[in-house]
């Protein structure tokens, strides 16, 4: 393969928390007078760091229930985790098929070390990407900015242009593309494909299909 690098976001892509993050986050807004269907949570937060939704919660709804809601949903996430986290399905199937072309993998995500640590702990994942795992705490701007995608390529050694990110957000694949990456969207989450595609992703449906693409445009970059 041509690509020198791959960047796995974590949330989502690697590990299926956000089925299980949505949830919560919508019925805890809701229930602070800020209603929120699933689906709206995805469309107006997922992809973003922690700190850019809790500044515009508390815009919405002051600095009392945004510490309430911040404490809470971490709680009940983490709960929710720890009884029913797993793994992407066809994750394992991607990297296997990277480390045996001799392609180096990272993650990058919106997410902190300390939350990827759990999470990626949990599924079996971490020892596979640990210490070329980045945080957009590392950062002045996350997603949609470049500057996680930057850094981590910087970190790894390797060019934009020979660069390929799998995503599962528009923000995140946003920030791909501002970054001068190929970005690959995971419409089997909870995004939309059409919102994927539409913020510049070749989009696929299940793990399995990345492997092609990801072979297939490498042969058309050599």
């Amino acid at each position: 393969m041509d690509f020198e690098l791959v960047i796995f976001d974590c949330d989502g892509v690697l590990v299926d928390t956000e089925r299980l993050t949505v949830v919560v986050e919508a019925r805890m807004l809701t229930e602070l007078g800020w209603a929120h269907t699933p689906e709206q949570v995805v469309a107006r937060f997922m992809g973003r760091t922690s700190e850019s939704m809790l500044a515009e919660l508390e815009l919405k709804l002051g600095a009392e229930k945004t510490r309430w809601f911040d404490e809470q949903s971490t709680i009940e996430v983490h709960e929710a985790f720890d009884r029913e986290l797993v793994a992407v399905a066809g994750v394992r199937e991607v990297t296997d098929f990277l480390a045996r072309s001799g392609v180096a993998t990272c993650v990058a995500s919106s997410g902190s070390h300390r939350k990827m640590r759990k999470t990626l702990g949990l599924t079996g994942l971490y020892e596979q990407f640990d210490g070329r795992i980045f945080s957009a705490s590392e950062v002045e701007h996350g997603k949609p900015a470049p500057d996680l995608f930057l850094h981590a390529a910087a970190a790894m050694g390797a060019q934009p242009a020979r660069t390929a990110v799998v995503e599962d957000s528009a923000y995140g694949v946003q920030a791909a593309v501002a970054a001068g990456m190929t970005a690959y969207g995971f419409g089997g989450g909870l995004a939309p494909a059409e919102a994927l595609a539409s913020a510049g992703a070749v989009v696929f449906q299940e793990m399995a299909e990345l492997v092609r693409l990801l072979d297939h445009s490498s042969a058309k970059m050599a």
